[in-house]
């Protein structure tokens, strides 16, 4: 019996870390591993307009329309808004926490959301989605 639940640990270790490691989207043109192994992630850069302070990622209830997936320099981050500014984004927890999630990927030279980490599903233009103010 206790052989048979250290496998299960050992199987479930084992899936977790792929899960892990397999943490972005392929085809996103924002991240890319240079020859060097060197990683290289754009971020989608800042609106001119001047925005409000970001919502802390540490806060709860502030991803209330769910998690921005970005990719970093340090990696997978999921952030409260589509642009990583500081504070807003924290490690990311897909593949060990189920959380609604939006993916922001860069795609012909275009920001887009994706509802799953894959460019071949529904994805949308993030301009056609304004940033809205109170008024």
């Amino acid at each position: 019996m206790n052989a048979v639940l250290g496998l299960f640990a050992l199987v479930s270790t084992a899936l977790a870390a792929a899960t892990a490691g397999a943490q972005f989207v392929k085809g996103n043109e924002a991240f890319q591993v240079m020859p060097d192994g060197s990683r290289v992630a754009e971020t989608q850069p800042l609106p001119t307009a001047s925005l409000g302070a970001p919502c802390p990622a540490a806060k709860s209830g502030c991803a209330g329309c769910g998690w921005k997936m970005l990719e970093s320099q340090s990696g997978l981050v999921e952030c409260t808004e589509v642009f990583a500014r500081p504070g807003n984004c924290r490690e990311s927890t897909y593949g060990t926490a189920k959380r609604s999630r939006v993916w922001i990927v860069k795609l012909k030279g275009e920001w887009m959301q994706c509802e799953r980490p894959d460019i071949t599903g529904k994805c949308i233009s993030l301009r056609g989605y304004p940033i809205s103010a109170v008024q």
